[in-house]
């Protein structure tokens, strides 16, 4: 994503500064570029744009037009390389030659280029766990039919549109495949300045020099949502920036807000916010205003297109925008760059960008109606996943309120959580439940004990994989509302010694004091001696925000037995030692039972 504008696009500056870049500093990725196109003038600026993202990223590329030989070859560069992420790059100008050739009915041609590039999906999948971005196609110029085309189907432009809308379809059915839609890049700069035939001659470039910086961007976009990398939060402003004018001087129908004015804009800006909040993009108010005069607007005004339900935390007072928005924050409990602030104002855009730098601060224009043009721009709002779910997120965060002003109400912690008549759903993986499941372990950060990403398709291995695995999940909900899935532990049999070990163990931060890691490890003891473990073991593995599982595994009086620094520490705990914790939360009743693996039953 863009944090400011579209300023840092610019191909001769980001070559410039691929000489400077010095490796080595930030997250680790491995990424594999594989296209019919040359690539070497790609590569600098990939590296530079996730660079600035704070990712050190490792890219094995491809030779030039080689992607079947990679794909189907075992024994090829990609497979020993070991990419995370598998980017597929394909070109209008190889297609094209292959529809003029193509020797059978041309109607035919999109069907047999899916069923292709969709065999290239597969095969990857089989010998590689890594997530795969596949480019559309641009859509051509040339028009033998002229406006007729559009009644004919016998004609290039039909087909690479039908090729594309194949692609999407059969990318929605496959979990581990994410769409570059290059086409909508080309469409916006315009498809003809974005295609240069003269350097595809010489050079076999995907387009012209100076737009290949949005192409390296769009997949930056891409890579990073499929790591966690995603915006949770867009916090805003209120005057002249969801409507026209000032509340406080204006008054309730002072504001503009009308369909025949410039509060149409506003109406516009406020519609685009919405469908972010259906998304799962949380919508937070940071105000300087009287706060019951504020909520008002959201309540009675009829030109509102978001009332006061899309809004997780409201703020409005007379204090400075970067402390409210560390009040939001903490509220949220996420992180500063997981927030987006919006305002139309420079002096506060400047002011939260020097106190919170990690924040993203667009540089909102001076006219309204350009809003949701400038922040589609930025693209901002790139996700790897969506689920039921998210469009309950702000609900979800309105219910925590609540909890915490009845916390309040008690004296002692444990009163407190009696109350709430807690209720735990355990249940082994689920495939109803595989995209949420993969959700929570691309995103979650901050109560992770080892950041392993598994993408939906590897969670389904692991799921079906019952000699090595037992992955399970927790749901929660109490007398005030429904958290969800909130807790995912996978546990695995090592090998040779026969320990049970956590693999991964992630809980949403909004669950916090409530027991339920608790809750968890009692069920991993439960498990262990179900199967007649001896030993669970546990790693921990230091980022830059999971400080607060530091001492998890110690809490629990697991023995650290090796300390790495940064690459980590192990931790183990004979079963017979474990004592289980008294927790304030009721279980369902678990159908089927829990299974044994196979070389455990036959001890």
């Amino acid at each position: 994503m863009l944090k400011n504008d579209r300023s840092g696009l610019d191909y001769y500056a980001l070559v410039k500064k691929a000489k400077r870049l010095i490796p080595g500093h930030g997250e680790k990725l491995k990424l594999a570029l594989l296209a019919d196109v040359s690539t070497q003038h790609l590569l600098p600026l990939l590296r530079v744009l996730f660079a600035e993202a704070g990712i050190d990223a490792e890219i094995y590329e491809g030779g030039y037009d080689t992607i079947q030989l990679e794909a189907y070859n075992p024994a090829s560069g990609l497979y020993s390389f070991q990419p995370q992420i598998v980017v597929i790059l394909q070109s209008l100008m190889k297609l094209k030659g292959q529809f003029y050739d193509f020797p059978e009915d041309r109607g035919n041609f999109s069907r047999i280029q899916a069923d292709s590039i969709e065999k290239l999906w597969k095969a990857i999948q089989s010998r590689s766990p890594a997530s795969i971005i596949q480019s559309t196609f641009v859509i051509p110029c040339e028009r033998p039919f002229g406006n007729f085309g559009q009644k004919v189907t016998d004609h290039l432009q039909d087909a690479v549109r039908e090729l594309n809308r194949e692609l999407c379809l059969r990318g929605r059915l496959q979990p581990g495949v994410f769409i570059d839609d290059i086409d909508h890049i080309a469409a916006w700069v315009g498809r003809r300045h974005f295609l240069d035939e003269r350097l595809w001659g010489l050079a076999k470039t995907l387009c012209a020099l100076e737009f290949l910086p949005d192409v390296a961007q769009s997949l930056v976009d891409i890579a990073l949502a499929s790591i966690g990398r995603a915006v949770k939060c867009v916090v805003l402003d209120l005057d002249n920036t969801l409507w026209g004018g000032v509340v406080g001087d204006d008054g309730l129908e002072g504001i503009g807000l009308g369909d025949l004015d410039e509060g149409g804009a506003f109406r516009s800006f406020q519609q685009y916010l919405r469908e972010l909040s259906r998304r799962g993009i949380m919508l937070a108010v940071c105000s300087k205003n009287n706060e019951t005069l504020a909520r008002q607007v959201f309540q009675e005004h009829s030109g509102m297109v978001l009332k006061e339900e899309h809004i997780a935390v409201f703020v409005a007072n007379w204090d400075d925008k970067a402390t409210n928005i560390r009040r939001i924050r903490e509220t949220l409990n996420i992180g500063f760059d997981s927030m987006v602030f919006l305002d139309d104002n420079p002096f506060e855009r400047n002011l939260v960008r020097q106190l919170i730098p990690q924040i993203i601060v667009p540089e909102l224009p001076e006219e309204p109606a350009l809003y949701v043009r400038f922040l589609s721009e930025l693209n901002l709002f790139e996700t790897a996943s969506h689920s039921s779910l998210d469009s309950q997120r702000n609900i979800l965060y309105q219910e925590q309120q609540k909890r915490a002003a009845e916390s309040g109400k008690f004296g002692d912690l444990n009163e407190y959580l009696q109350s709430l008549d807690t209720e735990a759903a355990f249940k082994p993986f689920e495939p109803a439940n595989l995209s949420r499941i993969a959700q929570l372990i691309q995103r979650s950060n901050q109560f992770n004990l080892t950041t392993r990403r598994y993408a939906e398709s590897e969670c389904g291995a692991i799921m079906n994989d019952a000699e090595n695995f037992f992955p399970f999940t927790i749901a929660l909900r109490d007398r005030v509302g429904d958290f969800g899935l909130i807790n995912i532990v996978i546990l695995r049999l090592r090998r040779p010694d026969g320990a049970l070990e956590i693999d991964t163990f992630l809980m949403s931060c909004r669950v916090l004091q409530r027991g339920v890691e608790e809750y968890a490890m009692n069920k991993i003891f439960e498990y262990a001696r179900h199967c007649r473990y001896e030993r669970v073991v546990g790693r921990y593995i230091p980022t830059a925000k999971n400080v607060m599982v530091k001492d998890f595994f110690q809490r629990f009086g697991f023995v650290c037995v090796e300390d790495s620094g940064a690459a980590g520490s192990e931790w183990s705990l004979r079963v017979d030692d474990y004592v289980a914790r008294k927790v304030f939360i009721r279980e369902q009743p678990l159908h089927p039972p829990v299974p044994v693996p196979a070389a455990v039953a036959e001890e």
